[in-house]
């Protein structure tokens, strides 16, 4: 056999067994599980998730994941708890506890602190019969019958089980809280969905001096300097009250050339497209893409209620607020 078959082979069997470890999880999920969601539910202050080791770096994940999902939670590292930051810990919060054998010294350092404290806790271990057990409120069984490691030793199938775990509890209480789309948009500002589901319209429209505008009666070739001083590629033609009555775009000026018009002589109104599509100030800037998409243009005015120029955008616009 090849090196290279060799690596693969390896390769291979750590994911099966590890595969094997997380879909035992799932026929151990009990009353257990239920009531280690009632309790995150109930949770009036924060999840405290705490773990030494590889079980700390997946603690810190599974933190992570709780936070994100609209369940305040934050890590703490067993070692800098028995040195003061236990006081991180109040009444109120819920404690997530994670270790495989259940006997991780500094961890049992601080299971009487948060006993007298009242703190509710869960338990993730591979040792039911562990004191880390017998101190928790809940304990959620993530043993596994063997590590992806070939000497048994380094911690791979039973991290891969207890990150399962966490995501587990993660999404099931997620999904009982009715957590939405805007919900995790909102813990998620920077990011794509985050764009996506909070950016409006008037977070990226151009207004002001900045709005392309003529009215009807304005010569084409005043309407061009105005396209071209405003770098929109095009302009909104609108009514003495400033009520949009057309969009003329670089389209508009392509079939204008075809038809050999006088730019001197011939009038906005005349070369306009009538009731263009506009967008509203509040609409999502992810539905303005869809807009455009959907009718193949590049530029958007922006109107109130009474379809009055507010602002306008293009497809540049959105590009830079990298909603599209």
């Amino acid at each position: 056999m090849s090196d290279t078959e060799k690596l693969i082979g390896r390769g291979r069997r750590v994911l099966r067994t590890e595969a094997e470890a997380v879909a035992a999880l799932e026929h151990r999920l009990g009353e257990d599980f239920a009531a280690a969601c009632r309790l995150l539910l109930a949770c009036a202050g924060r999840i405290v998730v705490t773990g030494m080791g590889k079980s700390g770096h997946v603690g810190n994940k599974i933190a992570a994941t709780l936070a994100s999902t609209g369940s305040p939670s934050f890590f703490l590292h067993p070692a800098e708890a028995i040195h003061g930051d236990i006081g991180m810990i109040i009444a109120g919060d819920v404690v997530l506890a994670i270790s495989n054998s259940g006997e991780t010294d500094e961890l049992l350092t601080i299971l009487p602190v948060i006993k007298r404290l009242g703190v509710p806790m869960i338990a993730l271990t591979g040792n039911h019969g562990s004191t880390l057990s017998r101190y928790a409120t809940v304990t959620l069984d993530i043993s596994v019958p063997e590590e992806a490691c070939p000497l048994n030793l380094a911690p791979t199938a039973s991290t891969t089980a207890t990150l399962a775990m966490g995501d587990a509890l993660a999404i099931a209480v997620l999904e009982a809280r009715g957590f939405t789309e805007e919900d995790f948009a909102r813990s998620h500002p920077g990011g794509t969905l985050g764009r996506r589901l909070l950016l409006h319209v008037e977070d990226v429209m151009r207004k002001g001096d900045d709005l392309p505008m003529v009215g009807p009666a304005t010569p084409l070739s005043a309407g061009l300097l105005e396209m071209s001083r405003k770098g929109l590629g095009m302009t909104t033609v609108v009514d003495e009250s400033g009520r949009v009555l057309g969009i003329f775009t670089d389209g508009d000026l392509r079939r204008t050339l075809d038809r050999q018009l006088d730019v001197h002589t011939t009038k906005m109104s005349a070369v306009m497209t009538a009731n263009c599509r506009v967008a509203q100030a509040r609409m999502l800037a992810a539905e303005a893409v869809h807009l455009m998409e959907t009718h193949r243009i590049t530029s958007l005015p922006v109107v109130d209620d009474a379809h009055r120029l507010i602002g306008a955008l293009n497809v540049h616009d959105l590009l830079r607020a990298r909603v599209m």
